[in-house]
């Protein structure tokens, strides 16, 4: 069994990460900030889950400071998987800087940790968002990927040329696995779903950036991790889609929450945000030729699966923030 090296841990793909990690016999070694980029109660609430398990050991650090890389350089590690991002693309805008220093020079440390310790494994989550306004739809990876709309998109590109740098110079196999939208329990609550789940189990309104046309395409979040984990084979420097496979506009993604809740949405919309994408929609025919990846859970299971972690956390759940 490995011991591996998770990055932002305490996020909503990494947490979960880790404990699939842990329940196949492995231990890991977690890092996080624990910064406020979202409601920081959820980052909390994932890292006590962790802390009750067996195998898992947390050091809050910030992976963009040289000197995490001291701290473990005389330690071994079957892979680091660096899932720390400060992620989002509308808050990149106003504040660029710190994207970069954790999506860059944190991707930069860890790909030296690699290095120091011999881990001939490194996995970097990366973004749908890197194909920019007008890929072909369902997006192949062979896309264009050299017109980002925003600073979280173009800090990202940035991570998979610093990947692939160490991989030619240093053998180190690397897995980019560009990330569509993710959601399920404890997800990041700056997302549709978590918002939306929220804002209508409350009777809140709704906000909607746009028309409401706008389409996103959503995969299960075990989903996702089951095919990060499967992207820990050796591959060389592959570049793999997961997710996004379920397209729905978020006019059609209200109704199927208000399905699920049983309530009737009070919807608001609002001037279109020019940072963002108008779609997206996978093409994951090469996870599933190179990984054996498909996705198994349908979206109706998965927020009627989301809804029911709502309710059993409804106590502290019904009051975190929804930027």
């Amino acid at each position: 069994m490995g011991n591996y090296f998770v990055t932002g841990a305490a996020g909503f793909i990494a947490s979960r990460v880790a404990e699939f990690l842990i329940k196949d016999g492995h231990t890991v070694v977690g890092v996080d900030n624990m910064n406020d980029a979202y409601d920081v109660r959820m980052k909390e609430y994932r890292l006590r889950k962790l802390q009750a398990i067996s195998g898992f050991t947390f050091h809050k650090l910030d992976i963009s400071e040289k000197s995490v890389i001291e701290q473990f350089k005389n330690d071994r590690f079957e892979a680091v998987i660096n899932l720390a991002a400060r992620a989002g693309v509308r808050a990149s805008v106003s504040n660029p800087w710190i994207y970069f220093e954790s999506n860059v020079t944190g991707t930069l440390n860890m790909l030296e940790l690699c290095r120091q310790t011999g881990t001939k494994k490194f996995l970097l989550a990366s973004t749908s968002s890197i194909y920019g306004a007008d890929p072909p739809y369902p997006t192949p990876e062979t896309a264009s990927s050299d017109a980002p709309l925003q600073p979280y998109a173009a800090s990202k590109k940035g991570a998979e040329a610093l990947a692939h740098a160490y991989h030619y110079l240093h053998d180190i196999d690397v897995s980019v696995v560009r990330y569509f939208t993710v959601y399920g329990p404890a997800g990041r609550p700056d997302l549709a779903l978590f918002r939306f789940t929220q804002w209508i189990s409350e009777g809140r309104p709704v906000q909607v950036y746009g028309d409401g046309e706008q389409s996103r395409g959503f995969t299960y979040l075990d989903d996702i991790v089951r095919g990060t984990i499967q992207a820990l084979n050796p591959l060389g420097y592959e570049i793999i889609n997961l997710g996004g496979h379920e397209v729905i506009t978020i006019n059609n993604l209200i109704a199927l929450v208000e399905d699920v809740v049983g309530k009737k949405a009070v919807v608001e919309y609002g001037p279109a945000v020019q940072a963002d994408m108008r779609s997206n929609w996978a093409d994951v025919r090469k996870a599933g030729d190179m990984l054996g990846w498909e996705p198994q859970v349908g979206l109706h299971e998965g927020v009627e699966r989301l809804y029911k972690w709502y309710l059993d956390e409804r106590d502290w759940a019904k009051d975190v923030l929804t930027p």
